[in-house]
């Protein structure tokens, strides 16, 4: 579903449908609209998904004080809905939210997956996003030999260089129809526009937000 099809919200989980386990719940993963991190997994009964699609912000329903909490309700960081799914058993729930705030944790992280092995760790996102994460570390913690380095070192006169150059291979691969060429000059253009727009300090989620936007 989209974000241009607001109405079909209400008619996207049917509640009667879900497999509820034995005591009534069901779980459901939480994640970001924009690069899919998964923020956050918390438990669905009936009636909090029913408050869920009628409100179109994520209600849970809490095992340890039996009682429903909205999402954000005192720290203001609220999910605004963008889409629900069930799964193939109908027995767990996928919502995508816009993160008010971009803090799902209690912990002020933004996603309650932040720790590998007992250390602090971002969560994994989609490949871009990931990549772009690579991009700002070299620039704020440049390293010795690294490629990156070289681009912010070079600055604008470096960057947008290859930006050109690479687009215009993008062209030539795409005239010849070679599309394993194709792949390989998109993801070198792509890798150096996450270079323009960490060197300019212009998030990632930013184009992703505008990109969402024209999907209206």
């Amino acid at each position: 579903m989209s974000a241009a099809e607001p109405t079909a919200l209400s008619q996207a989980i049917p509640v009667e449908r879900i497999r509820y386990n034995e005591q009534g719940l069901v779980p459901a993963i939480i994640q970001d609209y924009l690069d899919g991190t998964v923020l956050m997994m918390a438990w669905m009964n009936r009636e909090s998904l029913q408050k869920t699609l009628e409100t179109r912000e994520t209600w849970f329903w809490s095992r340890s004080r039996s009682e429903f909490w909205h999402k954000g309700e005192t720290s203001g960081h609220i999910q605004k809905v963008r889409s629900l799914r069930y799964d193939c058993d109908s027995d767990a729930l996928l919502i995508t939210v816009e993160q008010v705030g971009d803090i799902a944790c209690h912990t002020g992280e933004r996603s309650c997956f932040h720790q590998v092995d007992g250390e602090k760790a971002p969560p994994p996102a989609d490949t871009l996003s990931d990549l772009f994460a690579v991009i700002c570390d070299r620039r704020d913690r440049p390293g010795e030999g690294s490629y990156t380095r070289q681009l912010f070192a070079g600055g604008d006169n470096k960057i947008l260089k290859k930006i050109g150059e690479e687009a215009a291979e993008v062209v030539m691969a795409c005239k010849d129809d070679d599309k394993g060429a194709i792949a390989g000059e998109v993801a070198d253009l792509l890798y150096h526009s996450l270079v323009a727009l960490a060197h300019h300090r212009v998030d990632l989620r930013a184009v992703y937000r505008q990109l969402q936007e024209r999907r209206r």
